[in-house]
């Protein structure tokens, strides 16, 4: 199994700091620990032999200086290398997400606080997109975010890199509705293109509600959808929806029931609600991320099967 490890140093202010970086890939030992690599990581790491999980790594260290990843290049462009040679191709296309240990939790998810970038493609693009999502760990918003919970300034950092999956159809699915708590529902929203125009908020996607007793849609709302997010040179855009597909159905009876089922597998697995992000590509399902669902707690969430979750 592919590792790397890293030990250097900087200097901050005169005073010498040591720092570790390492690069280990989903479903390994190392990826397993929230509170080293963040919920968003471990989740998938612990589900990847079971789930259909997209391949990836992750880059964390243990400093709260940016530049700490400067001593990472090289670890990352190693990875980002065998990560074409699992999938047979010069530069695969990536999603970079940010993963801090504190994201992705029960009562906290800075939902769209991190940065993530889609559709990295290329060795120094990667290297620098893992960069930046390392400095978004302290942006403004992030810490004003962690001022209100009571949460320190983070001490480390944890960056998801994972082959992009080009889907047809993406959304999120609710093992229980986040809404009025019935745990006898699923709920799946779902919209044409990447997931990001649900996540941003700005398509309406399909609602269907599942009844998790005898596997039957029992609730269906089409919405016109007039955009959706595609990939692009160098990252993604957002075009319209072509006319003839904007009231059109997104899944089938059947892609709703699967997607579901997964919804009600990751919480039996996790032991928690799952709020599920997915995709469909060329009739496959796929696993994105899988976090509690925080709107059981909050209602800052709530408006997530209108179309407002962002993440």
């Amino acid at each position: 199994m592919f590792t790397h490890v890293y030990f250097s140093a900087f200097r901050i202010s005169g005073t010498e700091a040591a720092m570790t970086v390492e690069v280990h890939w989903l479903g390994t030992p190392q990826t397993h620990r929230a509170d080293v690599v963040g919920g968003k990581v471990a989740n998938l790491s612990r589900l990847a032999e079971r789930q259909p999980v997209p391949p990836g790594f992750c880059v964390f260290g243990h400093s709260s200086e940016e530049l700490a990843t400067e001593f990472a290049a090289d670890g990352i462009t190693s990875a980002y290398r065998e990560l074409a040679a699992r999938q047979e191709q010069n530069e695969p296309a990536v999603a970079v997400r940010s993963s801090a240990v504190d994201e992705d939790g029960e009562h906290t998810s800075f939902a769209g606080l991190n940065e993530t970038y889609l559709n990295v493609v290329g060795e120094k693009a990667v290297v620098d997109a893992v960069r930046a999502c390392v400095a978004s760990f302290r942006s403004e918003r992030a810490l004003a975010y962690r001022s209100k919970w009571g949460l320190d300034a983070p001490d480390q950092f944890a960056v998801l890199v994972q082959q992009l999956v080009t889907a047809d159809v993406a959304g999120v699915a609710f093992s229980v509705d986040p809404v009025t708590h019935s745990g006898s529902t699923v709920v799946v929203n779902s919209s044409w293109g990447l997931g990001e125009s649900i996540v941003g908020g700005t398509v309406t996607p399909d609602t269907y509600r599942v009844d998790r007793a005898s596997w039957d849609v029992t609730e269906r709302r089409i919405a016109d959808k007039a955009r959706m997010t595609v990939p692009a040179p160098a990252g993604v855009r957002e075009l319209p929806v072509p006319r003839q597909l904007r009231s059109t159905e997104t899944l089938s009876d059947a892609q709703v029931v699967r997607t579901a089922r997964l919804a009600v597998q990751l919480e039996e697995q996790m032991g928690w609600p799952a709020d599920v992000e997915f995709a469909w590509s060329a009739e496959r399902l796929y696993l994105l991320q899988c976090r509690p669902v925080t709107a059981l707690h909050t209602s800052e969430e709530a408006g997530s099967t209108a179309g407002g979750r962002t993440a």
